[in-house]
């Protein structure tokens, strides 16, 4: 992995990627919101202007660029306020093809990669199921080997990117009674019999990002499907933690970035009792609160980002950044709609959507109370 950033390729990807959301993204945003979903060809037209998976190998497509491109990308969505759409982003770019790039074989990089960098392929991670969330060792999708191929079945639930996927990496349970040391990863194609998607699932925020609960009835699955090795899935989504994390605080940062600014706009104009709000003593301290909780934050994401693209990102310092940035984010967008008032609580304001977007970040990527559990075991040793 590259150790160093090259300071003017990230001006010229973070000034491409302003460009292009502002044409592509931000006019038809609101109608998005609306629907509920975005339009699959959102990501051909991302593809093609070279946003997607920009840390993918040249030999596979992509520019080869450091982790911190990618990250930036997910960056400028989150503080231009489209949530939603940069969760999708995440998990495509900044989680399946890492996946994929890390731990797959030259055939499945081959496969796969080209059409995620284009765009032609979108990708999803299926971990969860209704009975296993933050505890990924209650997996339940199991798959049986049957000659060369094997059997899936089970389903998956809250997962991002499910509408639209081509490509679902699905952990499933091939060594029965093992738990976690008989988990392995799949490379599934929705288009193979038995794979079915259910209708999207509502949520309260993020309603540009699709989410689906997936269903493996007997799909089967070629031997070369296999991610890695045999009962190493687990291993593997260990090793990818990090990584997931850092792109959740990336979106947690940035979009604490994006309220402040958008707040401090509209105090500067907002009168009441014959003065602007931002001239009352409690909006200044609390701003000032807030500018020094985000940057308190962002000093520790880039740190540990620096710190991943040397392959030194621990998985207890991951889940520090994942519990304090989205923390912060719900507690510092919060503080920022208090200062719209009552307009705040409008959809007609993009604060409220800041807000609502901002909530699932505490449980999402491993929830808050997990991270403070795995953050305390590596202090107690158990």
């Amino acid at each position: 992995m590259n150790q160093a950033i090259d300071h003017d390729e990230m001006t010229l990807f973070r000034d491409m990627a302003r460009r292009a959301f502002e044409q592509e993204v931000a006019p038809h945003f609101e109608q998005w919101e609306d629907d509920h979903i975005v339009p699959r060809d959102l990501w051909r037209t991302l593809g093609a202007a070279g946003l997607l998976c920009p840390d993918v190998d040249e030999a596979f497509g992509g520019a080869g660029t450091t982790p911190h491109v990618t990250l930036a990308m997910i960056e400028e969505l989150s503080r231009m306020g489209f949530g939603g759409v940069a969760t999708g982003y995440g998990i495509h770019s900044n989680i399946v093809a890492p996946y994929l790039s890390r731990h797959g074989t030259e055939e499945q990089k081959q496969q796969w990669l080209p059409g995620m960098v284009s765009g032609d392929v979108f990708g999803a991670l299926a971990m969860t199921e209704p009975g296993a969330g933050s505890d990924v060792q209650g997996i339940r999708t199991n798959a049986v080997r049957d000659g060369d191929e094997w059997v899936l079945n089970g389903s998956k639930i809250f997962i991002t990117n499910g509408i639209h996927a081509d490509l679902v990496i699905v952990a499933a349970i091939t060594d029965p009674g093992k738990g976690a040391k008989g988990t392995s990863l799949f490379l599934v194609d929705v288009t193979l019999p038995g794979f079915e998607k259910s209708k999207k699932i509502e949520k309260i925020g993020q309603h540009t990002s699709d989410t689906a609960q997936l269903f493996f009835q007997d799909v089967r699955l070629p031997a070369n499907a296999l991610l890695g090795e045999v009962n190493k899935g687990f291993i593997i989504m260990m090793e990818e933690l990090p990584r997931e994390r850092l792109g959740i605080a990336a979106q947690a940062v940035a979009a604490a970035e994006g309220a402040l600014d958008i707040t401090v706009e509209y105090v500067k104009e907002r009168k009441a009792f014959g003065q602007t709000i931002g001239e009352f003593q409690n909006t200044r301290f609390k701003l000032a609160d807030v500018r020094t909780e985000i940057a308190l934050n962002r000093a520790l994401y880039e740190a540990c980002a620096d710190e991943y693209a040397r392959d030194e990102l621990t998985a207890d310092k991951a889940a520090m950044l994942k519990l304090a940035s989205c923390e912060m984010q719900c507690s510092t967008i919060d503080d920022c709609l208090q200062l719209f008032g009552g307009y705040g609580y409008t959809v007609e304001y993009p604060i409220s959507r800041f807000y609502t977007d901002a909530r699932i970040q505490r449980i999402y990527g491993g929830s808050s109370e997990i991270m403070r559990e795995l953050v305390a075991r590596t202090m107690l040793g158990r």
